[in-house]
């Protein structure tokens, strides 16, 4: 693992040094008061701020290279057979540059770790391990009820996983039953019990726009998504629900009791007019975690989430009339510790003993002039460029702005781009 000593660094408005050994924080203390072990890479951050990696808690990675292809459609049922058409295309090589440009793109908005929804996860990891971004990779099983279909994905899946077994690092495999519109019931049984007795966390999108909750009252006598859910047995702790966006009072309680994490996806939510009144304050105060995540770059065409927490914290702040709803201090949980809580992770802060996944922030610049608190011009005023430096688990992963062969990594997707398109 890697070891690292980063010097002259602010942390928490203190001058700091860091120790960083075999991927975690070893020590921190005032300027100077650290010995600097020997034989260990030192980096002077002269004065940079550091801040914890991001967690981008749903995405589609790949769909990097689908970016402004299904503009200004009628809603997201209509997206999605867009997107379907376009996915029969793909193949390892377009999932592999299309993670690669995600995780290019990760790293420079200072997201360290990200948990995926998407096809042929053994080409992400691949493309992820090379890159340096953690991530979280699941089989998603989407059969529209056709039994063939169920009988194959649950072969498929099972295959899978016994070669997640066999991946380097740290990534880990999860189970993602789509959603319950087109996942079968008897496989979102089937993929919540082989989770369940594999230890996997479950990735599904949950409620995300009231056609959603409408067909699935129709077809399931009244039950929302989230009822339906729980009346399967699905819904649990180790249940990670992307988008819980049209939600009655009772599934919140629902969800709560569960201990669900809701993702909550602001630029997807929006863009798409699926909606944009996320019901944080009753999905925390019910016991949920909620946490946040970009979407795929197809529905909100880039992978910041910088940008989604501004655009998370602005809007709870607008539909509820409440400058104080989603204050600082949470909003940076939900992009940060909250997810490393879902993944079983000891990160998301920068402190003694967690993985040493953050960022270094340049301030020398008109967005830091003001004398509000740091996290405030970060988050409303400054944008993700002034991320200079991103470190994951001690092993550096941009210096000064640069990440090492971006230009061939572009080269390579625009190629891949061209094969999509014109094929």
């Amino acid at each position: 693992m890697n070891s690292i000593f980063i010097k002259n660094v602010t942390v928490e408005g203190r001058p700091s040094d860091i120790d960083i050994r075999d991927g975690r924080f070893f020590r921190i203390a005032p300027t100077g008061n650290l010995p600097i072990p020997e034989g260990v890479e030192i980096l002077d951050a002269g004065g940079l701020v550091a801040f914890p990696g991001f967690i981008n808690m749903h995405t589609h990675s790949s769909m990097s290279l689908m970016r402004g292809i299904a503009e200004d459609v009628r809603d997201l049922h209509e997206w999605l057979d867009d997107i379907w058409t376009l996915e029969s295309k793909i193949d390892e090589d377009f999932i592999y540059w299309g993670t690669k440009v995600a995780c290019l793109e990760m790293i420079k908005t200072g997201t360290t770790t990200f948990n995926d929804q998407y096809w042929i996860p053994d080409e992400a990891c691949r493309a992820a391990r090379e890159m340096g971004v953690r991530p979280v990779l699941s089989y998603v099983l989407l059969d529209h009820g056709d039994p063939s279909a169920i009988s194959r994905q649950r072969e498929e899946c099972e295959s899978q996983y016994e070669r997640s077994l066999r991946w380097e690092g740290d990534a880990q495999f999860a189970v993602a039953p789509h959603a319950v519109y087109t996942v079968s019931e008897s496989n979102l049984v089937w993929a919540a019990e082989f989770a369940r007795k594999h230890g996997l966390k479950i990735h599904i999108h949950v409620s995300e726009t009231q056609k959603e909750v409408t067909d699935c009252q129709e077809l399931h006598g009244g039950l929302s998504p989230v009822e339906y859910l729980d009346r399967l047995g699905v819904l649990g702790p180790d249940v990670i629900a992307a988008h819980t966006l049209w939600l009655s009072d009772k599934d919140v309680e629902i969800l709560g009791q569960r201990g669900v994490t809701c993702v909550h996806n602001i630029n997807s939510n929006t863009k798409l007019a699926s909606g944009y009144r996320f019901r944080y304050q009753e999905l925390r105060d019910a016991g949920a975690n909620v946490c946040l995540g970009t979407d795929g770059c197809a529905s909100s065409n880039n992978l910041d989430m910088l940008e989604a927490m501004k655009t998370s914290a602005i809007i709870q702040k607008a539909w509820r009339s409440d400058p104080t709803a989603l204050p600082l201090n949470e909003l940076i949980g939900t992009a940060t510790v909250n997810g490393a809580k879902a993944l079983g992770l000891n990160a998301g802060r920068i402190a003694e003993g967690c993985l040493a996944d953050f960022f270094l922030v340049d301030t020398d610049n008109t967005f830091f002039l003001s004398p509000a608190p740091f996290a405030a011009n970060f988050i409303y005023s400054a944008h993700s460029d002034c991320i200079c430096t991103v470190i994951r688990g001690g092993r550096v992963l941009m210096r000064d702005g640069q990440v090492e062969g971006e230009k061939d990594i572009l080269h390579n997707a625009q190629d891949m781009l061209k094969k999509l398109i014109n094929p």
